[in-house]
C-alpha cells in the first residue's frame, strides 16, 4: 500500500521525492507533546527536504534524533497478528492444551548559511531560530502569507508542489511556524549512519493534533498514516473522525499463513471502504504500565520496556515505575474525506484490544473411534464459516477452496461407509455405533424370532403336502 507522511516531503532543485511509509509516534501529557517523525525516504539524500507546521518556537533543546529502530520495535509489537491453535484429539483421554505462541542527541553549532536566509523581508517571512542538529540543518520559520511563504521555499532551492500555498494559508491564519529540514551532505558523509534518522521534537499545546493537510499537497490519491501513541491516561482515539475497531478474534482457513499480508491488505481495504472512506481504525491497544505484566496476547514482538519508552519521548517514564497506554491507529486519508487535521483525545478507557486471527488446526491423523464421525462434522462445519469469514472480512471468492471441506468430508465420508462393509466371519451385518446395546438385542431378537416363523411355515407347508400325498395313495389303494 502507499503511505505518505503527514508533513509534506519537498526536494531540492529538480528531484523527485516520495515517501512510501509514514509512521509517527505521538507522546502526549497534559498540554506537552513529543512527536517522533520516521524518515523513509529513498531517493539521493542531498535532495531530501521536509516542511512541518508546529505551534511555537522550538528551542534546540527540544530537538533530537531518535533511534529508527523504535519504529520497528513499536510496529513488531502492535502489528494485527495471525495466532494459530491445535485441535484436541477426541480419541485421546487425557487434555491436550493448546500451542499459543537519557537522551544524547548529536549538535553542531555552525550553520552553513548558504544563502538560505534572504529575501525574508521581501516575502514577509522570518527566519525564527536555525540550528544543526547531527546530518539535519534546521530552520523554524514565520510567515505572514502563504504566496510569501511558498516563494521563499522556491527561491531557496526547495522544490515544492504547485499550488502549495493553498494548504499553507490555514497554519499561517492559524500562526503556526514551519519547521523546515534539510540534510548537511557534509555532516551526513561523515555520520556512520546509512539512513536518515527519525527526528524527534517537543512542543506545547492546548491541541493534542497532527497536521495532514500538508501531506496532500503533493498527494497521488490516499496515503496511508500508522500512529503510535502514549499516553498516562489510557487509548487514544480521533475527535473529528470516527475511530473504528477492526473486525478482529476471528477464525481463518489455515492456508491463511503463507497469504497472511495479502489477507491483511485486503482486509483493511475493505474495512476502510465499508466505513465509507472516513473512519480511522484502532489496530492495537494494552496497557504498558511498570505494573502490568501481561502486555499482550499472544506477543508478536517484545512488548517495549524502559529504554524503548524513553527513546519515544515518554519523558515521564522512571526505570522502575511509569504508566503508559499505548495505542496504534491507522489512518487513510485524501483530500476530499479529510479536510481537516486529525484531532485527538486520550480516554480514560484501558480495555486492551488487538487486530487477531486465528488459525485452528484439527488434529492430522486419521481417527478411528466412536467420537471420530462427530469430530469431523464439527471440523467440516468449522472450516465453512471459516471460508464464509475470510470472503466477508477481504472481500476474496472462496468458490476454488472447496478442496479446504472436501479433505474432511472425504475422512467422514469414510467412517460412514465403514458400517455398511460386512465382517468377515459374521452373517449379520455391523451395527453401526450409535445404536444402542438394548436396541442391537432386540434387533437380533426380533431377527431370530422371523426366521422361526418361516422355519415353522415351511415345517407346515411340508407337512400339509405330505399328507395331501398320503391320501391320494389311500383313495387309489381303496378303489
Amino acid at each position: 500500500m502507499s503511505l505518505a507522511f503527514c508533513g509534506f516531503y519537498v526536494a531540492k532543485a529538480d528531484a523527485t521525492l516520495f515517501n512510501e511509509k509514514s509512521q509517527v509516534i505521538l507522546v502526549r501529557d497534559e498540554n506537552r507533546s513529543v512527536v517522533t517523525m520516521s524518515n523513509d525516504f529513498r531517493g539521493a539524500v542531498k535532495d531530501f527536504a521536509m516542511v512541518i507546521p508546529v505551534p511555537e518556537v522550538l528551542d534546540k533543546n527540544d530537538i533530537r534524533l531518535a533511534d529508527a529502530s523504535i519504529f520497528s520495535k513499536f510496529d513488531q509489537y502492535s502489528s494485527p497478528r495471525l495466532v494459530e491453535y491445535y485441535d484436541q484429539n477426541p480419541c485421546y483421554a487425557y487434555d491436550y492444551k493448546r500451542n499459543k505462541d537519557g537522551f544524547n542527541a548529536s549538535v553542531q553549532d555552525d550553520l552553513d548559511e548558504e544563502g538560505l536566509l534572504s529575501n525574508e523581508t521581501k516575502y514577509s517571512v522570518k527566519v525564527e531560530a536555525e540550528y544543526s542538529i547531527g546530518e539535519y540543518d534546521i530552520v523554524i520559520l514565520s510567515a505572514e502569507e502563504s504566496d510569501g511563504l511558498e516563494l521563499w521555499l522556491k527561491e531557496n532551492k526547495y522544490n515544492i508542489p504547485n499550488g502549495a500555498n493553498e494548504v499553507l494559508e490555514p497554519y499561517i491564519k492559524g500562526d503556526m511556524k514551519f519547521f523546515v529540514v534539510k540534510v548537511n551532505l557534509e555532516k551526513y558523509q561523515q555520520s556512520q549512519f546509512q539512513t536518515l534518522r527519525p527526528i524527534q521534537i517537543t512542543y506545547h499545546s492546548n491541541k493534542f493534533m497532527l497536521p495532514i493537510r500538508l501531506g496532500m499537497a503533493n498527494a497521488n490519491g490516499n496515503q496511508d498514516l500508522i500512529v503510535y501513541a502514549l499516553t498516562k491516561k489510557g487509548r487514544v482515539e480521533l475527535t473529528n473522525y470516527r475511530t473504528t475497531k477492526l473486525p478482529s478474534n476471528l477464525n481463518v482457513p489455515t492456508f491463511m499463513k503463507s497469504k497472511f499480508g495479502d489477507f491483511y491488505h485486503d482486509l483493511f481495504e475493505k474495512s476502510w471502504e465499508d466505513e465509507g472512506g472516513k473512519s480511522a481504525f484502532l489496530e492495537y491497544s494494552w496497557d504498558l504500565s511498570f505494573n502490568n505484566y501481561v502486555k499482550c496476547d499472544p506477543c508478536v514482538g517484545p512488548p517495549p520496556i524502559y529504554n524503548d519508552l524513553r527513546e519515544a519521548g515518554v519523558y515521564w517514564a522512571k526505570p522502575n515505575d511509569w504508566e503508559a497506554y499505548f495505542t496504534r491507529i491507522h489512518v487513510r486519508y485524501n483530500r476530499q474525506d479529510y479536510a481537516q487535521d486529525l484531532q485527538f483525545q486520550a480516554t480514560p478507557n484501558k480495555e486492551p484490544f488487538q487486530g487477531r486471527y486465528v488459525m485452528q488446526h484439527p488434529v492430522a491423523m486419521d481417527l478411528d473411534c466412536d467420537k471420530a464421525q462427530d469430530y469431523y462434522s464439527q471440523v467440516i462445519d468449522r472450516r465453512e464459516e471459516e471460508l464464509e469469514n475470510l470472503a466477508k472480512l477481504t472481500g476474496w471468492q472462496t468458490s476454488q477452496h472447496e478442496y479446504y471441506l472436501d479433505e474432511y468430508k472425504n475422512k467422514l465420508d469414510k467412517i460412514e461407509n465403514k458400517w455398511f462393509e460386512p465382517e468377515r466371519n459374521s452373517i449379520l451385518p455391523a451395527l453401526p455405533n450409535d445404536i444402542d446395546s438394548t436396541t442391537g438385542i432386540g434387533l437380533v431378537v426380533l431377527l431370530l424370532q422371523v426366521c422361526l416363523l418361516i422355519f415353522f411355515i415351511k415345517k407346515y407347508l411340508g407337512l400339509r403336502k405330505t399328507m395331501k400325498k398320503k391320501d391320494k395313495s389311500r383313495s387309489i389303494l381303496y378303489n
